[in-house]
């Protein structure tokens, strides 16, 4: 596993969640995959460009996705996934890909990135821009994270 190309989401995680009010940041495991991503809930993708080229997929399980939009707006409850909490998801795709950039800036790669798509439902199959991609599982105050890199 190429850790230049999953390091920069680890730190980013690391780094963002704690600033937004989660405190048990924990990760699960590191695994590559194939090209072809199936997930349940919401995912977020974003493309890179520059230095490394590609795309990366966030994943988050639907009850999880409530959780984390009701701890970014300041403990309001979050009973559906409504266009306030979908922001909510989609900013925080955003602030760790750009975390993401800013960390691998610091390591001397240029890269720029898109605005976020979401994707929700069940079974949703992605296909990711290489044939190789790197997957981060995190546990985040009991929510599940999955991060998929793909870049070359």
């Amino acid at each position: 596993m190429d850790v230049t190309i999953i390091n920069p989401f680890i730190a980013s995680v690391t780094d963002v969640m704690p600033q937004l009010g989660f405190g048990n940041i924990v990760l699960k495991e590191q695994i590559e995959k194939s090209k072809k991503i199936t997930a349940s809930g919401i995912v977020l993708t974003l493309g890179i460009v520059g230095d490394k080229k590609g795309n990366v997929a966030y994943s988050i399980d639907t009850e999880g996705a409530k959780q984390i939009a009701s701890t970014m707006m300041m403990g309001m409850p979050v009973d559906e996934l409504d266009d306030m909490a979908k922001s909510a998801i989609s900013e925080l795709s955003n602030m760790l890909t750009a975390n993401a950039t800013i960390n691998f800036s610091n390591d001397g790669i240029n890269v720029d990135i898109s605005p976020p798509t979401m994707l929700t439902g069940e079974d949703i199959e992605l296909s990711m821009s290489k044939d190789q991609v790197m997957c981060v599982q995190f546990d985040i105050d009991g929510i599940k994270l999955e991060i998929n890199v793909a870049l070359d």
